[in-house]
C-alpha cells in the first residue's frame, strides 16, 4: 500500500444526468417485436432454445440527445485481442477520466464513457458522456426489470471497499473506475443486453435526468406486473439441472467467500510486517555507524531489507488491486445469478399452479387459457436465458480466474526473486571481509 495522503482528483463543476422509460410489460406481442437490425450469431443460437417470449429492443437515441465524441478515430470494426472467440466486435465502451465535483449539497465523481460502434441503432460512431455512480446504479435496475431472464453483471459495492476509508481518495476511485468498466464492458459483451433500448440511452444521452424522470409513472405501472409473478406460488420441485445449478452457486460463493477473507486477513498481515519492515532496516544503517569493519556489511543489510519492503509493497498492492476486485465481482455474480434463478422458480411455480387450476374444472376436454400459454412461454424463455447466460458466465469465469491465477503466480514469482537477489547481494560483501581478514 502506497504511503504518503491520497492524490486529489481533477476537478470540475457539476453536471446534470438522465433516465428513460421501460420496454417490459408482461410479455405482449409489441414487446417481442425489435428493430429491423440483425442480433449476433450468439443471440440466434441463445434464442433457438426458447424464443417465443424473448424480449429485445433496439430503438436508438435521436442525435441531439447525444453527446459527440471525435468520428474520425472510429474503426469500421473494432477488434479486440483479448476476445475469447476472436470474433469483430461492432460497439465498443471504455470507462476513464474520473473527476471530483463539488456542490452546495454534495461531493461525487464522475467517469467519461466513450462509445464507439456501427450499428444501426446508433445515430453517430462515436460518443463521449459523463455518468456518476448512481446512474450505473440506475442502468442495473432497469436491465433487471426489462430482461428478467438474464444474468444482469453486479456492480461494486457502493458504500464499502475494505481497506479503503476514502472514498475520494485516488486509489479508491481507480478501483471504483476499473469495476464500472468492467460492468459495461461485460454488458456489451451481451447479445441480448447490449442491445437494451435503456444501455443505450445510458451510453448516449447528454442529459439522463430526463430520462429518469421520465421513467418514475411507469415504474408504478410496472411494480403490479411484477408483484402478479412473484405473488403467492410455492415451487413443488426444481428440476434437476436447475437445481444443480443452485447448489453449485452456493458451493463457488461459499468457496470464493472463505478465500476473500484469508486473502484479506493475508494482506493485512502483510501490511503489518512491512511496517515492521520498514522500522527494522534503518536500525542496521545507524548500527553502521559505530562499527568500522562491519559498517559496510550493515550498510548492505540496510539496503537488502529495504529492497524487500518495496517488493513486499508492490505484491500487496496488486493483491489489493487485482486480486480482491476480481473475488468480490464473482461472489456478486453469484448472487445476481440466484436471483434470476429465483425468478425462474417463481415463474414455474406460477405456471404448474394455473394448470392445476385448469386440470380440476369439471370439463371433459378442458381448453388451456392464453394466461397459462403465455406463462409456459415465459418459463420456456426462462429456462433459455438462464442456461445460454450460466454457460457464457462459466466460459467467462474460466478465462478470467484463469488469467487471475497466473497473475497471481507471476508476482509472487517476482517477489521472491527481488528478495533472493537483494539477499544474495550482500553475500559478496561478507566474503570480502572474511577474505580480507584472513589474508
Amino acid at each position: 500500500m502506497a504511503g504518503g495522503p491520497p492524490k486529489a482528483l481533477p476537478s470540475t463543476g457539476p453536471h446534470s444526468l438522465r433516465d428513460m422509460p421501460h420496454p417490459l410489460a408482461g410479455s405482449s406481442s409489441e414487446e417481442a417485436v425489435g428493430g429491423d437490425s440483425t442480433p449476433s450469431p450468439d443471440l440466434l443460437m441463445a434464442r433457438s432454445f426458447g424464443d417465443k417470449d424473448l424480449i429485445l429492443p433496439n430503438g436508438g437515441t435521436p442525435a441531439g440527445t447525444s453527446s459527440p465524441a471525435s468520428s474520425s478515430s472510429l474503426l469500421n470494426r473494432l477488434q479486440l485481442d483479448d476476445d475469447i472467440d476472436g470474433e469483430t466486435r461492432d460497439l465498443f465502451v471504455i470507462v476513464d477520466d474520473p473527476k471530483k465535483h463539488v456542490c452546495t449539497m454534495e461531493t461525487y465523481i464522475t467517469y467519461r464513457i466513450t462509445t464507439k460502434s456501427t450499428r444501426v441503432e446508433f445515430d453517430l460512431p462515436e460518443y463521449s458522456v459523463r455518468r456518476r455512480y448512481q446512474d450505473f446504479d440506475w442502468l442495473r435496475s432497469k436491465l433487471e426489470e426489462s430482461q428478467p431472464t438474464h444474468l444482469i453483471p453486479p456492480l461494486p459495492e457502493k458504500f464499502v471497499v475494505k481497506g479503503v476509508v476514502d472514498r475520494f481518495s485516488e486509489e479508491f476511485v481507480e478501483t471504483r473506475r476499473k469495476a464500472l468498466d468492467k460492468f459495461l464492458k461485460r454488458i456489451t459483451d451481451h447479445p441480448v443486453l447490449s442491445f437494451n433500448e435503456h444501455f443505450n440511452v445510458f451510453l448516449t444521452a447528454k442529459d439522463l435526468n430526463a430520462y429518469k424522470k421520465q421513467g418514475i409513472a411507469l415504474l408504478t405501472r410496472m411494480g403490479e406486473s411484477v408483484k402478479h409473478v412473484t405473488g403467492g406460488y410455492k415451487l413443488r420441485t426444481r428440476p434437476l439441472e436447475f437445481a444443480a445449478i443452485g447448489d453449485y452457486l452456493d458451493t463457488f460463493a461459499l468457496k470464493l467467500g472463505t478465500i476473500d477473507r484469508i486473502a484479506q486477513r493475508i494482506i493485512k498481515e502483510e501490511i503489518e510486517y512491512l511496517v515492521e519492515l520498514r522500522e527494522y532496516g534503518p536500525v542496521y544503517s545507524t548500527w553502521s555507524t559505530l562499527e568500522g569493519e562491519l559498517a559496510e556489511p550493515l550498510e548492505g543489510v540496510s539496503a537488502c531489507i529495504g529492497n524487500c519492503s518495496t517488493a513486499l509493497e508492490e505484491l500487496t498492492d496488486d493483491m489489493t488491486e487485482d486480486f480482491l476486485p476480481v473475488l468480490r465481482e464473482y461472489i456478486l455474480y453469484s448472487d445476481s445469478m440466484k436471483s434470476v434463478l429465483k425468478k425462474r422458480d417463481q415463474v414455474q411455480a406460477e405456471y404448474e399452479a394455473k394448470l392445476e387450476a385448469v386440470a380440476l374444472r369439471k370439463e371433459d376436454r378442458p381448453k388451456v387459457p392464453a394466461d397459462v400459454e403465455k406463462c409456459q412461454d415465459r418459463m420456456e424463455c426462462f429456462n433459455a436465458d438462464l442456461k445460454a447466460d450460466m454457460e457464457r458466465w462459466q466460459n467467462n469465469k474460466r478465462q478470467d480466474f484463469r488469467q487471475l491465477l497466473m497473475g497471481m503466480a507471476d508476482k509472487n514469482i517476482q517477489y521472491y526473486e527481488k528478495c533472493l537477489m537483494a539477499w544474495e547481494s550482500i553475500i559478496p560483501l561478507l566474503q570480502e571481509k572474511q577474505e580480507a581478514k584472513d589474508s
